[in-house]
């Protein structure tokens, strides 16, 4: 399998986890609250934050704007569908302003288009990869024109069966882009525990020999984290300055310090996977000196005395003569006294 480069960032099996901020719409479609935003991402050492393209035209048909006028929750949703979706679109503009804003604290800027005009858009940006959200693994046109760009192609697979899935991806391959990456997820925010099989990951690797990673919903740290010691490439969490903001996706997504613990963390558990061959490092040979026994007198033993297995114990150092090796002690004569208790060494054997 082969790895894929989002910008000078390599991706994929056997390298640490690439970690996206998932802003999506948590900027409240203030521009101010988006530089904050990006501010704590790079503190936090995420790769890339990722925003949403979409406008009120590009996205929602009428009549669904029409059956949507009012919410019971008020903290989530301030108004009608029709207002959410202008006040949180991001202008062309906006686009341009955060870009420019990740450039300047050096981390990637990225976002995932809902229109051929915002991939477009995003092209002109140079952002490192196009993500495709859960909900268009069937939307083939704009998978066609999302993969003409020849840029890597992060799907995500909520909702999706796995032929759909194959679809989405024989899709971007038919018009000659093998750089995909795919994301296990459940589109559901967030889901019960026994819904998140993330063994799912290894499903997806096996059935389409691309690199796989994690697009999460969940509360807290564990389950990416987890998802990381399954092999993920990629974790997506969905990131906020405050999970009380009023808004879509606060209340599911990582504050800041949570989203520290994830980068922190996700490299400790990449680290600690290390390799299938079974070793046993220099240091823990070293300690085999001080937790090992070895083979010692269990009484005052005189110089000539034929050694019998009732002769010996086994105590700490683990310095001289191993307890498994105790076969070639039992029937050899002492080549000197031995006092009880003491650590038999070689040349007191004759």
């Amino acid at each position: 399998m082969n790895t894929i480069k989002f910008g000078n960032v390599e991706v994929g099996p056997g390298l640490p986890p690439y970690i996206l901020a998932e802003v999506g719409s948590n900027h409240n479609g203030d521009i101010s609250l988006c530089r904050k935003l990006i501010d704590a991402a790079a503190e936090a050492g995420a790769h890339a934050v990722k925003f949403q393209s979409w406008t009120d035209k590009s996205l929602i048909a009428e009549e669904e704007y029409e059956r949507n006028v009012q919410y019971s929750d008020k903290k989530k949703h301030f108004g009608s569908l029709r207002e959410m979706v202008t006040a949180y679109q991001f202008t062309a503009d906006q686009h341009l302003e955060a870009c420019a804003h990740c450039h300047s604290r050096k981390i990637a800027f990225c976002s995932t288009p809902f229109s051929v005009e915002e991939v477009d858009l995003l092209e002109k940006l140079d952002v490192p990869f196009f993500k495709i959200a859960s909900m268009d693994v069937g939307h083939l046109a704009l998978l066609r024109h999302v993969a003409r760009k020849q840029r890597p192609v992060v799907i995500s697979t909520g909702m999706a069966t796995l032929s759909e899935i194959e679809q989405a991806v024989e899709t971007v391959r038919a018009e000659g882009n093998d750089q995909i990456v795919l994301l296990h997820c459940v589109s559901i925010y967030p889901p019960d525990y026994e819904a998140i099989h993330l063994r799912n990951m290894a499903t997806l690797q096996q059935a389409f020999d691309v690199p796989v990673g994690f697009s999460d919903h969940t509360l807290g740290t564990a389950i990416p984290l987890a998802a990381v010691a399954l092999g993920a490439c990629m974790i997506e969490k969905h990131f906020t300055l405050d999970q009380d903001m009023a808004g879509w996706d606060h209340a599911i997504s990582a504050n800041p310090d949570q989203l520290k613990t994830i980068v922190s963390e996700s490299r400790n558990v990449f680290k600690s996977l290390g390799s299938r061959r079974r070793m046993v490092s220099p240091a823990e040979m070293e300690k085999r000196k001080k937790f090992r026994r070895s083979l010692v007198a269990r009484c005052n033993l005189g110089r000539g005395h034929v050694l019998t297995e009732a002769d010996l114990d086994a105590k700490r150092p683990g310095t001289a003569i191993a307890p498994d090796e105790i076969d070639y002690v039992v029937g050899r004569r002492l080549a000197t006294d031995i006092a009880a208790d003491q650590v038999l060494q070689w040349k007191d054997l004759e």
